[in-house]
């Protein structure tokens, strides 16, 4: 007897319906599974047999013939477990066969009958209400991620048992559900606060210029000096996420895996910090089961490379191409697919190899040329799309112990907020264009212009310091930035003056 149930699989970031075919007829026994399935997938033939036998079912002494449909797209992971084994049981007529509603069946099962937990459940409850599916019936620890999804009936199950129960019946009582805004403003807390950073006043004011235009930013200082703890807290001065935003992020996590019943929407602004041994392979994404990589776990949120020159030059490379257009492509012989990868590059590195060139009160070990090839290893391309160069002194010991107030980050988003909204107003008619960083020469020239003595300014500053013709732009687009902050309409030369400090690595002197 022939049997059809419903699945789905992630392709990509979308959801995909697959199609369970089961065939039972007389002849050898045998267990097969055909259209594309990968190893995990044949391997489901030893879990579904014995979780139909060990929840009180009988698995047929038959030939049993199993097609994923489409057979053209590879199949992975052990999400079709549960609709195998129930396609079985209906092909048998140990189920009855639900006609009247339009089912999604996911889950891995455990040799008992439990279902396990599987990864990409929000991208695929998307396409199930876009496909107008009468429901999902999926693990129980994957209940709250699916309730994200408004108008689609979720149905969590323990067991594969239970799972039948619902599958089977034509009242399945109430479906699982979520308030998504209660979620969203639980979620939506920052642990840290830059309330808790004492001193470094200028490095403040330089991250706060960052993140009002989602400028790229790179940290120079010594061990010790604070680096990474600023950066840790960059996304608490980012606007707040957005619902939608939220969404869109948390699906890529859910992809990775990186959900979980304590964790279902990712309401705050991703920080990701890779070890500097990482491969381009996890931090671009990719592997022969395209996976998203750090860049795009990073989307909407923080990148932060810590030790930079540390990281192979092959790998801050491949950087280059998110940087410029928000999106990863990744390209193999049978599947291209495209993540997104909107993110804001934090780095930090060290002034020279011992760390302490500069250092008002530790003694440099290194010769000029070693310095000089330090930095050479990150190249001109990827330093062409840092906007701020900053460097970051040794906190003084009156800082550390002054009980003075220091302001907090819910102070500083409101100032980079409200840049940002005369940003999106200026650009509301642009593509692709939501920030100052964002511009091209096109657009530098349209909002960018500056008067006679701010031209002399720069022009002096390029002479004097060594500039180049790429700084020059930076220069621009950091200054228009600074100019929001202030709420001017005009570039003003104590824009350009701000602007020409937060470029140390370019100065020739």
């Amino acid at each position: 007897m022939l049997s059809k149930v419903f699945s789905s699989l992630v392709y990509g970031i979308n959801g995909y319906t697959v199609t369970v075919e089961v065939d039972v007829s007389s002849g050898f026994p045998s267990f097969s599974i055909v259209g594309l399935p990968d190893t995990a997938i044949k391997e489901s033939r030893d879990r579904v047999v014995s979780a139909i036998k060990n929840s009180g079912f009988d698995f047929p002494t038959k030939k049993v013939t199993v097609n994923l449909a489409p057979a053209g797209i590879k199949k992975e992971g052990a999400i079709f477990d549960l609709p195998i084994a129930i396609g079985i049981l209906v092909a048998t007529e140990q189920v009855k066969a639900n006609d009247s509603k339009k089912y999604s069946l996911v889950g891995e099962l455990s040799l008992d009958g439990t279902i396990k937990r599987v990864n990409g459940i929000l991208p695929i409850s998307i396409k199930l209400r876009e496909e107008e599916f009468d429901g999902i019936i999926l693990p129980e620890s994957n209940k709250s991620e699916a309730a994200i999804v408004e108008n689609l009936n979720v149905y969590p199950a323990r067991d594969l048992k239970k799972a039948i129960e619902i599958y089977s019946s034509d009242s399945t009582g109430e479906s699982f559900k979520i308030d998504l805004l209660k979620l969203f403003n639980d979620a939506a807390n920052y642990d840290i606060d830059f309330k808790d950073v004492k001193g470094q006043a200028f490095v403040k004011r330089a991250i706060e210029v960052a993140c009002s235009g989602s400028h790229n930013i790179l940290l120079i200082g010594s061990p010790g000096s604070g680096k990474t703890m600023l950066s840790k807290r960059i996304p608490t001065i980012l606007p707040h996420m957005s619902i939608e935003e939220a969404i869109e992020t948390t699906k890529i996590h859910s992809i990775a895996g990186l959900t979980g019943s304590h964790m279902s929407l990712i309401a705050t602004r991703p920080f990701r910090n890779p070890h500097h041994t990482i491969s381009d392979v996890a931090l671009i994404g990719g592997g022969s089961y395209p996976r998203p990589g750090e860049v795009s776990l990073s989307h909407n949120g923080v990148l932060f490379l810590d030790e930079l020159p540390e990281f192979h030059r092959n790998v801050l490379e491949v950087l280059r191409q998110p940087l410029e257009d928000g999106v990863v492509t990744i390209s193999r012989a049978a599947i291209s697919l495209t993540y997104p990868a909107r993110f804001m590059l934090v780095a930090a590195m060290n002034p020279c190899p011992c760390g302490y060139y500069g250092h008002p009160t530790r003694e440099c070990t290194c010769t000029p040329f070693v310095i000089q090839k330090y930095i050479a290893k990150i190249s001109g391309p990827l330093m062409d799309r840092i906007d701020l160069h900053i460097d970051v002194p040794a906190v003084k010991f009156d800082d550390l112990t002054d009980g003075t107030a220091v302001e907090s980050s819910f102070d500083i988003r409101k100032r980079v907020m409200k840049a940002r909204h005369l940003q999106k107003e200026r650009f509301g008619s642009e593509k692709h264009i939501y920030a100052n960083a964002h511009m091209g020469s096109k657009h530098i020239k349209k909002y960018c212009e500056i008067g006679e003595e701010s031209r002399k300014l720069l022009r002096h500053a390029m002479e004097k310091l060594g500039f180049s013709a790429r700084a020059h732009d930076r220069i621009l687009k950091v200054a228009r930035t600074i100019a929001d902050l202030d709420g001017k309409q005009g570039i003003e030369t104590q824009h350009i003056a701000e602007a020409i400090q937060y470029r140390s690595l370019d100065r020739n002197i």
